[in-house]
């Protein structure tokens, strides 16, 4: 487990917030992966606009604790129970990891605050690698899923589901897969740039540091439209869009006067020229959604993912 002390400071002259059960000291924050990935870059980037925008004044104590989709962190998380100045970075991926994994922790009794954002997903190769489309993909993997070794997040998130739903239209049985899940999207980089597996499921930005790099590429991406000179899988026959959402949710029991005050900062942030800006710089997507209406979101996620996993073949 890494810890990683950030302190953040407000722009000047801006109004501090007035001492409350979720502003009274800095927040704790548990990004549930390893450093570079998504989930850390995520959270990295709401607190600093939220210091940005003078939304939180009193800093922050970030502690990534990678594995099992997030569910090791998570399991850290439940012991800060009633804390209002606690936090975690949370997703569609440890919500299908909760049900893959059968984890005894689940997201039953934290406290919903927002969805932020989300990410579609890349299909990418080692720069010298001979498949150049989907469709070299899908025949390489179907003429040898086993030794078709591809790598993304943990097993029941977001990349494994899509390998997962490429297989079906493939023909591919899922227990014929070579999937090497990983605790972060840095992880899964490294992986694909150093040839160390066939092909790579992550998102977008995750990816895009090492084909910047010419040392990856993409040979598809899971949005509507393609993206960056890429082609979506759709445009290139393959039935299928999928992405990755991204969101902060507060301590088991957090009060009901911490909720409000979380989601009132993170309403009034959502609004600023600084989130927007930031999210460009990113390459994510604006997907606030704060409040009773994120936790009915949540909820309705739960019930979706248990569908698609066993449907796929990953969850029984």
């Amino acid at each position: 487990m890494r810890r990683r002390i950030f302190t953040l400071s407000a722009v000047a002259g801006a109004l501090m917030l007035a001492a409350s059960p979720a502003s009274a000291e800095p927040a704790k924050v548990m990004i549930p992966a390893g450093a570079g990935g998504g989930w850390d870059g995520t959270g990295r980037l709401v607190f600093d606009v939220l210091a940005r925008t003078g939304n939180l004044a009193e800093g922050a104590t970030f502690t990534n604790k990678g594995g099992a989709a997030g569910t090791l962190g998570l399991a850290d998380f439940m012991r800060t129970k009633g804390q209002d100045n606690s936090v975690m970075i949370t997703g569609v991926i440890m919500v299908g990891g909760i049900i893959a994994n059968k984890s005894p922790v689940t997201l039953d009794t934290v406290a919903p605050l927002a969805r932020l954002t989300f990410e579609f997903i890349a299909i990418a190769v080692p720069v010298d690698s001979p498949i150049k489309s989907a469709k070299d993909f899908m025949e390489a993997f179907k003429k040898d899923p086993g030794g078709f070794a591809v790598a993304g997040g943990s097993a029941g998130g977001v990349d494994h589901a899509t390998l997962a739903l490429l297989a079906r239209i493939a023909g591919v049985p899922t227990d014929k897969m070579n999937y090497v899940p990983t605790a972060s999207g840095a992880e899964v980089a490294t992986l694909v740039a150093g040839g160390k597996v066939k092909a790579a499921i992550s998102g977008i930005s995750e990816l895009q540091t090492q084909v910047d790099a010419k040392r990856v590429r993409f040979v598809a991406v899971t949005s509507p439209t393609g993206s960056n000179g890429t082609q979506s899988l759709k445009e290139q026959g393959i039935d299928l869009e999928i992405g990755n959402w991204r969101g902060i949710v507060g301590a088991p029991d957090m009060s009901a006067a911490g909720r409000a005050k979380w989601i009132e900062r993170l309403d009034r942030m959502s609004k600023t020229k600084e989130w927007k800006d930031a999210l460009d710089k990113a390459g994510l997507e604006d997907a606030y959604l704060s409040g009773a209406p994120f936790a009915k979101f949540l909820d309705d996620e739960k019930a979706r993912w248990a569908v698609v996993l066993k449907d796929v073949g990953i969850a029984k």
